[in-house]
């Protein structure tokens, strides 16, 4: 690992300095203008937390049951696709990272290991994210999959009706399957770390899935899958049909209004994943932490909620416990680590997120992260 990291930032500075511009481009980037993404950032700025004094806190724990588990802190690691893109070995980086620390990894359909090798190398600390493609045949084998391979909890992403463009992969030429020409070759060339551990690796593609137009094997996965294809025949009754097959824990994710969150609960819904997909969606999208209040004030308390975009600190988690979460997922920061320290990165980010979370629990007087509810949240006018 190379350099000191003190914030999220730096690991961002830290990722951008080591990778491709394309390759960190499309983890950085978002959809139209990336309004939503800065409107999720500077929403946070909103959330202000009610300090106290002359509570004993000297005994602070991170401990933290949720969906039926128990965690060693109220974060995990949101599923993403195609992590090996962004630096080598990150699939099974944060799955040891989840093994040996006790927290959940959200693996995506789209990852660079298959999910049966993720779920073992995280030993069993996964939650498989589902995204219903074209062949309802291949959907159908994924969710048998998952099962058979022993996850207790399933998220099916539905905020992606169709694939929003992002500019920054549109001017970089950035597609999946992912294709070389002479500008990538050139950007490649300027960064040969991340080049040469690239090519070591071997080429990052999907496991679950087969994205190319060619026949199906047993390592691409069953079926073809493409990226782009349009998902808008997904309704309220595939939750439903969905709920018939799946047997464990059921989480929809990209729920971004208190309407949708009802229904998802009496489709069969056992928590409510309240994100706007880290704004790579829908630009006009308001900040999901701001929405985030209102969705839990819809629910029954004793309905699961969890959060993802945007959270970048151990003071964001604590916001976002206060607004109503009981667990949050933290995305890009996860990649940031990597990009800028390699695995050791990722070892530095998760002290830093606990020690600032730990710390910001001391000045609100909690001693357990159940504490950060509603209460801790002040009152501004």
């Amino acid at each position: 690992m190379t350099g000191s990291f003190f914030s999220v930032d730096d690991f961002r500075t830290g990722a951008r300095r080591r990778m491709p511009r394309i390759i960190f481009d499309a983890l950085d980037g978002a959809a139209g203008n990336e309004t939503a993404s800065r409107r999720n950032r500077a929403a946070f700025e909103n959330v202000c937390l009610q300090g106290r004094v002359l509570v004993n806190v000297e005994d602070r724990a991170m401990q933290t049951s949720f969906l039926d588990r128990e965690w060693q802190v109220p974060f995990g690691i949101a599923p993403m696709g195609m992590c090996d893109l962004f630096w080598p070995g990150a699939d099974k980086a944060m799955a040891k990272l989840a093994r040996d620390n006790g927290l959940p990894l959200g693996v995506s359909t789209m990852s660079s290991a298959t999910l049966e090798q993720l779920f073992d190398l995280a030993a069993g600390n996964a939650w498989f994210q589902l995204y219903a493609g074209e062949s309802d045949e291949l959907t159908h084998k994924l969710v048998d999959r998952a099962v058979s391979a022993g996850y207790q909890a399933l998220i099916l992403t539905a905020d992606v009706p169709a694939l929003a463009p992002r500019q920054r992969d549109l001017r970089n030429g950035f597609k999946v399957p992912f294709r070389i020409g002479p500008k990538q070759a050139l950007d490649f060339a300027c960064h040969l770390q991340w080049t040469l551990a690239t090519l070591k690796n071997g080429r990052p593609k999907p496991r679950n899935v087969n994205s190319q137009p060619k026949a199906a094997t047993a390592e691409d996965g069953i079926g073809q899958f493409r990226r782009e294809a349009g998902r808008g025949r997904f309704d309220w009754n595939f939750l439903r049909q969905l709920r018939t097959q799946w047997p464990h824990k059921l989480i929809l994710k990209g729920v971004m209004c208190a309407q949708d969150a009802k229904n998802a609960v009496d489709a069969g819904a056992d928590a409510v994943y309240v994100s706007n997909h880290g704004g790579r969606q829908l630009d006009s999208a308001p900040a999901a932490i701001a929405m985030l209040p209102s969705i839990r004030d819809a629910l029954d308390c004793d309905v699961p909620v969890v959060f993802d975009s945007g959270v970048r600190s151990g003071e964001d988690i604590a916001r976002t416990l206060a607004s109503g979460a009981g667990f949050v997922m933290l995305g890009r920061p996860f990649l940031y680590a990597l990009g800028a320290g390699g695995a050791g990165g990722l070892s530095q980010l998760l002290n830093l997120l606990t020690n600032e979370l730990s710390t910001v629990m001391a000045q609100l007087g909690c001693t357990h992260p159940a504490q950060l509810n509603s209460t801790v949240r002040a009152s501004v006018r």
